[in-house]
């Protein structure tokens, strides 16, 4: 549903089915299995649908709530605006709804979207991890993002910080772009410090949500949103992750609906490495670079894909480079590796920081960075 051909009436019913709290996603799921449609499951008589959903539920159906009006109002202005990207409304058997989500246990009945709603219907790979990763996990997520993309993979992430944010970034290099799936309501920025970002994945990718316009970012929705993260896409790469991170979920979430999950090792000693070890334990595959998730996808003309794709191998000219190794290491530690004075490697690592090498961590730690 879009702008130009939206029907309030269908888009109010929509919102009846599925923001009376009474009635969740699988009642409302089994409504419009019984009836077809939001409209004809409002018609239908209220003994009807108890049979379907049960009494209490079946009830709260039979008026509109008292803010369905106001939510009505702003979502048809919402539809209506016409600066700026354009605005959908994805429903379940729309066109435009993705395929990949109808093969999951729990497709969303409705998605809100901003952008370019077409790249719902493309080949896409979803890229996670750490909301605090190390310098060389950033760079990681940034660079297998626009390799992938030059491939032709749309980039699938959740705007989070962290991870989410740089593999957004490295997609945005390309025309197969990239979908951030969202916790909030799509009037709503969070993290606020993405905004700018937010702005630029409306421009040139897909912003998309379940939720209705105004919904604050909840932290019970953005486990439930990791679900269309995997759902849509053909795998899911887990770039860096604590073993208690939601990184994780998607990744189950991902094994649940059928998906390849891949993962990127790292240091023995970082916490933020646990997860993808625990996960390549599992049986994810190990990935070094854009080559084996296109290799394990049997990717069509994987040759010409990765022909000119950056390599993300570390440089290790500088003597300082080769001395840290590839763990985050900490000043006294390079004074015992090096001989060098704790002045002298100061001046040097700035250097090395200055030009991309390498980067500094908190504590007096430092930490050398894939180069491309």
């Amino acid at each position: 549903m879009r702008a130009v051909d939206c029907d309030a009436d269908e888009i109010a019913a929509w919102l009846r089915l599925l923001e009376t709290p009474q009635v969740g996603r699988e009642s409302a799921r089994r409504l419009l299995t019984a009836f077809g449609s939001p409209q004809a499951v409002l018609a239908a008589s209220e003994a009807r649908r108890k049979e379907v959903i049960g009494a209490v539920a079946a009830r709260a159906l039979s008026q509109a709530g008292d803010g369905h009006d106001a939510l009505l109002r702003l979502t048809l202005e919402w539809l209506a605006k016409t600066d700026g990207p354009q605005r959908h409304l994805v429903a379940l058997g729309d066109p435009d709804y993705p395929a990949a989500l109808l093969e999951t246990a729990d497709p969303p009945l409705l998605l809100y979207a901003i952008g370019r709603v077409e790249l719902l219907r493309g080949e896409s790979l979803a890229i996670v991890g750490s909301r605090n990763p190390t310098p060389q996990g950033r760079e990681n997520a940034q660079a297998f993002a626009a390799e992938l993309g030059r491939a032709g993979l749309t980039i699938v992430s959740g705007l989070a910080l962290g991870i989410d944010g740089a593999a957004h970034t490295g997609a945005l290099e390309n025309a197969a772009s990239t979908v951030a799936v969202v916790g909030t309501g799509l009037d709503r920025a969070y993290p606020k410090s993405h905004l700018a970002l937010a702005r630029r994945i409306a421009d040139e990718g897909l912003i998309v949500s379940e939720y209705s316009l105004g919904t604050p970012p909840l932290a019970e929705n953005f486990p439930q949103r990791n679900r269309i993260i995997a759902g849509l896409s053909r795998g899911t790469l887990v770039v860096e992750a604590a073993l208690q991170s939601g990184s994780l979920i998607t990744a189950r979430l991902a094994v649940e609906a059928g998906r390849e999950v891949f993962a990127i090792p790292g240091s023995i000693h970082s916490p933020q490495s646990k997860g993808c070890h625990a996960l390549i334990k599992q049986g994810a595959k190990l990935v070094e670079a854009a080559r084996d998730i296109l290799e394990e996808l049997r990717w069509p003309g994987l040759d010409d894909a990765v022909a000119n794709t950056k390599t993300t191998t570390p440089s290790a000219e500088h003597p300082i480079v080769e001395a840290m190794g590839y763990d985050p290491i900490s000043l006294d530690e390079l004074v015992n590796r090096t001989g060098w004075s704790a002045a002298e490697l100061n001046v040097r690592l700035l250097e090395l920081e200055l030009d991309g090498v390498v980067a500094r961590l908190p504590g007096q730690c430092f930490q050398r960075i894939g180069q491309g």
